[in-house]
């Protein structure tokens, strides 16, 4: 006879394989088509609000691995709260002005006035953004993302862009605006001063020069260091940017440093003395005369000749100079670097410079340097000094250099006319140090980077030097530069861009903005200039918080969380951080979430060059987004973010797993319906009282974990409870009850409602993850309370009062299970035994052991997944046996009685029944509906 339609088994068309490929666009299908987002928000309208602010990200090809990490962490944060039921309204963005829009633009039509009109050129901008959203837009949403995608936010938004202007506006009338020709970073390939943000250091070798100027004026040297007249003395500067030496305009000592007055060989060099002995030694000279010693405050006023032009530069006095490098001494160019620009502020020096924002000199300059480039000048400029005897020494430096971030160029340094938010004065800086402190930042150790950031960076250059953005909407005194500071004409501006877009700048005339009686605050003039610059993008997203979380309202500021790439300390996070403060005297947000960036398994950074980068369309098309999801919820986004092929290959292999453990309980439970078949926790036989209190703890344990976004235990706890709690236990020992005893009984029905307990718990700690899984897991359970996973929120787990005791017994049940299925290893390996139930056991047991297992000895064999079982206590403790528990003695040994055909248990009783000559006598009792009673497993 066969017996295999006498057992309770499996059945479920929930599918083995995913095919995540092909069926996760199905069910992204299904959440549109019911409107999934909309609906959440309806429900969850009275509850309270978790705000993520998305940070935009910029409107311009593919999107690439980190793009993918960026938003499946927001997802998985939204998701969780969820979860919680809460309401939850996440609204992504773009960032859709700047420079690399403009870049694509000019390859098919030039430069604005070339082809197109400024306007034309600025709306082909304004379509090419467009076109780059559609795109992004969907491999956001493919990677299950869940957000208002109908309605995201742009930055080129009209309602966007009058917001933009009504923020400079505010900070303009609180007079942290400002204009000044102050030395910023200078791209020749972007014709444009770029913000800190757009700055990258990159190595690369440059001259290092020594360079001597000459005393002038020396009746003034011999009187103030009482020389002799044979004495000419030479100021020793170092350098490692010759291009700059035209700009000189000093050159400054610290005015407590010891200097010296040596001589060598008919010349006399002043250095700084700690730096003497390594400079001579660098220029190759021995060890010479001291002629004087004197601090550089007594250098201050001395005149020393332009080492070829024919005018004098003062010694002033820097706290800025250090001994770390060089002479001591330091060549000052106000127009080329921010200590310089401030000394000269402080000196009345010019600001002066050659250099064009070409990166050339000036045609008109002389010592045949007209028309060089910076390279050129740092070839050219060492030959000079050379000729002219006043280079002490050359060679070639290993050093850092800023660069541009998009063009990879190294950049000016450069004085030109820019507008500045104002870091100091006003007190921005303290108080945005002061928000710093009261924000949460994830990991802690943001804090001090970003502290750090906003302690040193220079004033805010928000104005660019090209066409598409929002425009620096100001109107500058004609006499003095000064900007006007009305509230009501920023208003006026900013009710035309809202009508028309930033065309309105351009296209109305000044008569539409100002009323005709303005006069300049600061000079009483009364003519304007219409600014043409337009505004940093860096300003434009910090604004968001003003057009998006002030403006939707469905959102608030501060927002609870910002969530970027660790870049954004000096992007995004600042910006925002700056600008709000400036604005409403505070943080736009109350936490800040930092993860690292993505790199192969050998920890190198991503690069086409390399040929590592791994396109997360290719990883969707291959394995599906519940496999991107999975890596990203399982790395730690903290660090560097590791992903290759043999990373997403064993994340298939955990994938699986967890799938396959779902589709067990779904295939077990297909005759189950909680509402009529399910048992009260006193009802429940000890092992699933047990597993059912595991559950709470460790739903407790994940539902912490996503609230102190901690995704790592998460996956790794959903993981290891598949594998070791449920595949490696649980599971394993539940089968012989599920399938053998009656299909009503109290064992299996116990079994089987701890069992929806497990899948209504596991699938609501995958959704935030495994958010298409969790959906085909969701459609397939009986009795589901809501339409989707989606919109379900934690189940409630019954109590286990003895919770705490059973974790402790069964600690030590599982450690003897261990041990049994250790000894039964070497009888698999020589094959005396096929499966435990191809095996008996003998337990020697002494003091709380015997306690322990005695009363549990006719069910104990079901536990260890063997056929027979023998208990015995003995009076003294057993020698201890390698593997196993001290006071436990276990042997096991083949068992030679038949094989049951049903459930496979060799048993002395099978062939007695002449019925059922295959059976043992436990089954025949399940076949006839009377069941073994059972209270343990």
């Amino acid at each position: 006879m066969d017996y295999k339609n006498s057992l309770n088994l499996p059945q479920t068309d929930f599918p083995m394989q995913g095919k995540l490929p092909s069926r996760e666009p199905e069910f992204l299908a299904r959440w549109q088509g019911m409107d999934l987002y909309g609906r959440l928000q309806k429900e969850r309208a009275t509850a309270p609000s978790y705000i993520l602010h998305d940070g935009p990200p910029y409107a311009n090809g593919k999107i690439h691995i980190g793009h993918a990490v960026n938003k499946i962490l927001k997802d998985i944060i939204n998701k969780s709260r969820l979860l919680e039921g809460m309401r939850v309204p996440y609204v992504p963005g773009w960032d859709c002005h700047g420079l690399p829009i403009e870049v694509q633009v000019e390859k098919e039509f030039g430069r604005p006035g070339e082809k197109l009109s400024a306007a034309a050129f600025r709306q082909a901008c304004r379509a090419y953004a467009e076109s780059q959203i559609a795109g992004q837009r969907t491999d956001f949403e493919r990677l299950g993302v869940l957000g208002d995608w109908e309605h995201p936010y742009l930055t080129m938004h009209y309602q966007a862009e009058a917001d933009i202007l009504r923020e400079l506006g505010r900070l303009t009338v609180q007079g942290f605006v400002y204009r000044g020709a102050k030395p910023v970073h200078w791209c020749v390939d972007c014709g444009s001063a770029l913000a800190e943000a757009e700055v990258e250091y990159q190595e690369r070798n440059d001259p290092a020069i020594d360079v001597a100027f000459l005393a002038a004026d020396l009746p003034r040297w011999q009187e103030r260091l009482q020389l002799a007249p044979e004495i000419v003395p030479e100021v020793i500067i170092w350098t490692t940017t010759p291009w700059t030496l035209p700009a000189n305009q000093a050159v400054a000592v610290h005015p407590d440093y010891t200097y010296v007055l040596v001589h060598e060989h008919g010349r006399w060099f002043i250095l700084a003395a700690e730096l003497a002995e390594l400079a001579l030694a660098r220029y190759g000279r021995p060890p010479v005369e001291t002629v004087a010693t004197f601090t550089g405050r007594r250098l201050e006023g001395l005149t020393l000749q332009h080492p070829w032009e024919e005018r004098q530069v003062p010694i002033v006095l820097g706290e800025h100079v250090t001994l770390d490098t060089g002479t001591g001494c330091v060549h000052t160019a106000p127009a080329h670097g921010v200590d310089d620009y401030l000394l000269g502020l402080q000196y009345r020096l010019p600001t002066d410079s050659p250099v064009l924002g070409s990166g050339h000199y000036r045609a008109d300059l002389g010592s045949g340097l007209g028309g060089l480039s910076m390279q050129e000048a740092n070839v050219r400029i060492p030959e000079l000094l050379h000729e002219l005897g006043r280079l002490v020494h050359q060679e070639k430096i290993h050093h850092s250099y800023p660069h541009c971030w998009r063009h990879k160029t190294p950049l000016l340094f450069r004085a030109t006319p820019q507008w500045f938010i104002r870091m100091d004065e006003g007190g921005l800086r303290q108080q945005a140090l002061a928000a710093i402190e009261t924000t949460r930042w994830i990991p802690e150790w943001g804090r001090e980077r970003i502290q750090q950031m906003v302690a040193q960076r220079p004033d805010w250059c928000i104005s660019r030097q090209r066409s598409w953005g929002v425009p620096v909407a100001l109107f500058a005194c004609r006499r003095c530069g000064e900007p006007l500071r009305d509230a009501a004409l920023f208003e006026r501006i900013a009710a035309l861009v809202e009508a028309e877009g930033v065309e309105a700048w351009y296209r109305h005339p000044d008569s539409d903005f100002l009323r005709g009686d303005e006069h300049c605050a600061l000079c009483g003039h009364d003519q304007f200039d219409k600014v043409t610059d337009i505004l940093d993008v860096w300003f434009d997203s910090g604004s968001t918080h003003a057009f998006v979380l002030d403006r939707r309202p469905e959102l608030r500021s501060p927002a609870d969380l910002y969530l970027e790439g660790s870049d954004q300390h000096r992007g995004w996070f600042q910006s925002s951080l700056l600008e709000s403060v400036a604005s409403r005297g505070r943080a736009p947000y109350l936490a800040v979430l930092t993860h690292g960036f993505t790199v192969d398994a050998e920890g190198r950074k991503m690069s086409k060059s390399l040929g590592n980068v791994i396109a997360p369309q290719e990883i969707i098309d291959r394995y599906g987004a519940d496999i991107l999801r999975l890596w990203v919820a399982s790395e730690d986004y903290r660090g560097e973010i590791p992903i290759s092929e043999d990373i997403l290959a064993r994340l298939g292999d955990s994938y699986r797993r967890i799938r396959n453990t779902a589709r067990f309980i779904l295939g077990n439970n297909h005759d189950f319906l909680p509402s009529r078949d399910a048992l009260a926790a006193d009802e429940l036989l000890e092992m699933d009282r047990w597993m059912l209190a595991r559950l709470g703890k460790l739903q407790a344990e994940i539902r912490a974990a996503y609230q102190e976004f901690h995704f790592v235990k998460v996956a790794q706890g959903l993981h290891q409870f598949c594998n070791l709690d449920l595949g490696g236990l649980y599971l394993d020992v539940l089968k012989d009850r599920l399938y053998t005893t009656p299909a009503r009984s109290r064992a299996r029905r116990s079994a089987q409602t701890v069992l929806q307990h497990i899948l209504e718990s596991m699938v609501r700690w995958m959704a935030p993850i495994l958010s298409f899984t969790a959906e085909d897991i969701w459609q397939h359970m009986p009795e589901r309370p809501s339409e989707s996973v989606l919109l379900a929120t934690f189940v409630d787990l019954p109590e286990i009062p003895d919770a705490a005791a059973l974790e402790l017994r069964w600690q030590r049940l599982r450690s003897l299970r261990e041990a049994v299925n250790a000894q039964m290893e070497p009888l698999r390996r020589d094959k005396s035994i096929g499966s435990g139930l191809d095996a008996r056991v003998r337990i020697e047991a002494h003091g709380d052991w015997f306690t322990i297992l005695q009363g549990l000895a006719q069910e104990l064999r079901f536990f260890l997944l063997c056929s027979d079982l023998e208990l015995q206590e003995v009076d003294i403790a057993p020698v201890v046996q390698e593997g196993v528990p001290a006071g436990l003695r276990i042997s096991v040994a083949p068992d030679t009685d038949r094989k049951c055909a049903r459930c496979w248990h060799r048993r002395p009783d099978v062939g007695q029944h002449a019925e059922h000559p295959e059976l043992c006598g436990r089954c025949i009792r399940n076949l006839s509906d009377e069941g073994e009673t059972r209270e343990f497993c």
